[in-house]
Protein backbone atom coordinates (compact mmCIF):
# COMPACT_ATOMS: atom_id res chain seq x y z
CA UNK A 1 0.00 0.00 0.00
CA UNK A 2 1.48 3.42 -0.95
CA UNK A 3 2.38 5.87 1.81
CA UNK A 4 0.05 8.85 2.25
CA UNK A 5 2.76 11.11 3.67
CA UNK A 6 4.64 13.35 1.29
CA UNK A 7 8.39 13.13 1.03
CA UNK A 8 10.06 16.49 1.69
CA UNK A 9 11.82 16.15 -1.66
CA UNK A 10 8.40 16.13 -3.37
CA UNK A 11 6.87 18.95 -1.33
CA UNK A 12 5.50 21.78 -3.43
CA UNK A 13 7.55 24.97 -3.62
CA UNK A 14 5.41 28.07 -3.09
CA UNK A 15 6.45 31.65 -3.77
CA UNK A 16 6.39 34.09 -0.84
CA UNK A 17 6.71 37.87 -0.79
CA UNK A 18 7.27 40.01 2.30
CA UNK A 19 6.91 43.79 2.69
CA UNK A 20 8.33 46.50 4.92
CA UNK A 21 5.80 48.31 7.13
CA UNK A 22 5.68 51.13 4.56
CA UNK A 23 4.53 48.65 1.88
CA UNK A 24 7.81 48.46 -0.05
CA UNK A 25 9.19 45.07 -1.02
CA UNK A 26 11.30 43.45 1.72
CA UNK A 27 11.98 39.93 0.44
CA UNK A 28 10.81 37.20 -1.92
CA UNK A 29 11.57 33.59 -2.60
CA UNK A 30 10.32 30.04 -2.39
CA UNK A 31 9.19 27.96 0.57
CA UNK A 32 9.14 24.17 0.73
CA UNK A 33 7.67 22.31 3.70
CA UNK A 34 7.64 25.57 5.70
CA UNK A 35 11.32 26.39 5.09
CA UNK A 36 13.03 28.77 2.65
CA UNK A 37 14.04 26.89 -0.50
CA UNK A 38 15.52 28.07 -3.79
CA UNK A 39 16.59 31.58 -4.73
CA UNK A 40 15.78 34.42 -2.29
CA UNK A 41 16.46 38.14 -2.37
CA UNK A 42 15.99 40.97 0.14
CA UNK A 43 15.56 44.68 -0.49
CA UNK A 44 16.10 47.94 1.35
CA UNK A 45 13.22 50.35 1.89
CA UNK A 46 14.52 52.48 -1.00
CA UNK A 47 14.00 49.48 -3.33
CA UNK A 48 17.66 48.61 -3.85
CA UNK A 49 18.57 44.93 -3.57
CA UNK A 50 20.46 44.19 -0.36
CA UNK A 51 21.28 40.45 -0.47
CA UNK A 52 20.51 37.39 -2.57
CA UNK A 53 21.27 33.69 -2.65
CA UNK A 54 19.87 30.18 -2.55
CA UNK A 55 18.43 28.10 0.26
CA UNK A 56 18.14 24.34 0.40
CA UNK A 57 15.55 23.09 2.88
CA UNK A 58 15.99 26.12 5.14
CA UNK A 59 19.79 26.35 4.97
CA UNK A 60 21.80 28.96 3.11
CA UNK A 61 23.91 27.23 0.44
CA UNK A 62 26.02 28.30 -2.50
CA UNK A 63 26.89 31.85 -3.48
CA UNK A 64 25.37 34.71 -1.46
CA UNK A 65 25.86 38.25 -2.67
CA UNK A 66 25.55 41.45 -0.64
CA UNK A 67 24.93 44.62 -2.70
CA UNK A 68 25.68 48.27 -2.06
CA UNK A 69 22.90 50.86 -2.45
CA UNK A 70 23.76 51.43 -6.11
CA UNK A 71 23.25 47.71 -6.87
CA UNK A 72 26.89 46.74 -7.24
CA UNK A 73 28.16 43.53 -5.68
CA UNK A 74 29.83 44.47 -2.40
CA UNK A 75 30.60 41.05 -0.91
CA UNK A 76 30.28 37.43 -2.02
CA UNK A 77 30.12 34.58 0.47
CA UNK A 78 30.11 30.86 -0.35
CA UNK A 79 27.87 28.95 2.06
CA UNK A 80 28.26 25.21 2.59
CA UNK A 81 25.44 23.02 3.87
CA UNK A 82 25.81 22.18 7.55
CA UNK A 83 26.89 18.64 8.22
CA UNK A 84 24.45 16.75 10.37
CA UNK A 85 25.58 14.02 12.71
CA UNK A 86 23.59 10.82 12.69
CA UNK A 87 22.81 9.43 16.10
Amino acid sequence: MPSKTKSSSRAKITKHTYYHKDGSLYGRGGMKAGKPHGYWEWFRKDGSRMRSGPFENGEQVGEWITYDRSGRSFKTTIMSPKKRSSR
